[in-house]
């Protein structure tokens, strides 16, 4: 009895210390959260339960050991946060503070790719390269961008900062700050110049596809009329 009592007390040791290292070590993750998921209750579950969270927390060590040219470890503390979380970040990855992995299931974030602060990235979006070329492949993400649920980033190109790539959007080119992208391939569309809210809406942005064939059916109707 003694045993089984001493092996629960060290597993809540342990998670204890879990807890406390998350919240002081990965505060601003957990801070993001907080400020970009109303599912968000409490620390001890967002902790405890947030895969994209924990990911997180694989990558910072494997990207670590990485830095210091240790062979082969990082890429298995990857592969095993992927076995665990559904998201693989590679160890040779840049991630800037305050990134909120929301689901989660999906996420690839490739070798050469950078990602600023504050950026949010839903289910199913890839960070990836084309071909099979050397050295910089992957995209560069700016501060404070939001990529939707199963859009495609591909190639050494940028995004901006403060921009909105729409769910399912595939983006081959180069995106300028305070933009908004949708479609396959992505078309580029601003709405006013104005800063994008971090918290966009992933169906309320413009699809300049969309808006053309508005425009070519309005006409089609005032013709008919005349007719």
């Amino acid at each position: 009895m003694s045993v089984i009592l001493n092996i629960i007390l060290g597993f809540i040791s342990l998670l204890l210390v879990w807890i406390v290292f998350v919240l002081i070590v990965f505060k601003r993750e957990v801070d993001a959260i907080f400020e970009r998921d109303p599912a968000a209750r409490n620390y001890l579950e967002v902790v405890l339960l947030y895969s994209g969270l924990h990911a997180l927390v694989f990558y910072r060590v494997s990207h670590s050991l990485y830095a210091a040219r240790i062979p082969f470890l990082p890429r298995l503390i990857s592969q095993t946060a992927r076995f665990l979380t559904g998201i693989e970040i590679h160890p040779g990855a840049r991630i800037g503070r305050g990134l909120f992995i929301d689901h989660g299931m999906g996420v690839v974030i490739g070798e050469t790719s950078v990602v600023g602060k504050n950026v949010t990235l839903y289910q199913g979006v890839t960070l990836g390269g084309t071909g099979k070329e050397k050295g910089k492949r992957h995209p560069d993400i700016g501060d404070n961008v939001v990529v939707g649920t199963g859009a495609k980033i591909l190639g050494n190109i940028t995004i901006g900062e403060n921009s909105y790539i729409g769910a399912n959007a595939v983006v081959l080119r180069d995106v300028p700050p305070h933009s908004t992208v949708v479609g396959v391939p992505g078309h580029i569309t601003k709405q006013d110049g104005r800063k994008l809210d971090r918290l966009l809406d992933h169906i309320h942005v413009l699809d300049p596809l969309m808006q053309s064939l508005e425009d070519i059916e309005e006409r089609l109707k005032k013709l008919e009329k005349k007719s």
